[in-house]
């Protein structure tokens, strides 16, 4: 399970990330609001442990922003403000828990399992991933247009889920290539644009509505 945390206390952050780290847990660790978002924008994770108070950012402004984009990644906000207005005001926005400074360690792991196991059993009742007329499903790995199935390789059925998770948002070939083949991009290396070549036949040719679209000189995105 990968953890992004957003503390800016340093000794606080690196108590947190050890412990998670000791517990099973991978961790991404970032200081500021500005570093943690551009984290949530282009990484996927299981969950994320937000401060409130950030130096640049406010932690409620950041998963706003977060959730409107359409992510449904679980957040925990972490924080020092514990008065019922900020807790209802956390959990408004977005926030599914919500723990105040000072905690219990063993507290903040409960909380984690517990929020990460809500999401796994909501993944798992809500398997589809839908756009326009384009189902993809999870436990059975096909893929329908309509009433028309498509026929996928193992790699181009993650690569449409990935930019399913993302519809609407620009993915660079950085961020698929780290994400989907899990390697470093190299600008000489087409692959990327391939793979999306031949996944863009068969999901969009012979269909008047085109879902897989080339932003020039920053990479793809998955839109009706």
């Amino acid at each position: 399970m990968k953890i992004l945390l957003v503390e800016d206390e340093v000794k606080l952050g690196d108590y947190i990330k050890k412990g998670l780290i000791e517990s099973g847990f991978v961790v991404d660790h970032k200081q500021n609001g500005l570093d943690g978002y551009h984290a949530m924008m282009s990484e996927s994770y299981n969950a994320i442990i937000m401060d409130v108070m950030l130096p640049d950012i406010s932690g409620f402004k950041l998963v706003k922003n977060y959730r409107a984009a359409g992510h449904i990644t679980p957040v925990l906000f972490l924080t020092a403000k514990d008065s019922l207005e900020d807790r209802i005001k956390g959990i408004e926005i977005g926030g599914d828990d919500y723990l105040t400074k000072p905690f219990a360690f063993a507290e903040l792991v409960v909380r984690l399992k517990s929020l990460l196991r809500r999401s796994s059993q909501s993944e798992y009742l809500s398997n589809q991933l839908k756009i326009a007329d384009l189902t993809l499903d999870l436990a059975k790995r096909t893929v329908h247009r309509g009433n028309t199935s498509i026929q996928l390789t193992s790699k181009e059925f993650s690569l449409l889920q990935f930019m399913i998770e993302r519809k609407g948002e620009v993915l660079p070939r950085s961020i698929i290539a780290s994400q989907v083949w899990d390697m470093n991009f190299d600008s000489d290396t087409n692959v990327i644009d391939v793979a999306i070549r031949r996944l863009r036949i068969k999901i969009d040719e012979g269909f008047e509505t085109k879902l897989i679209h080339t932003v020039r000189g920053m990479g793809y995105k998955l839109e009706e």
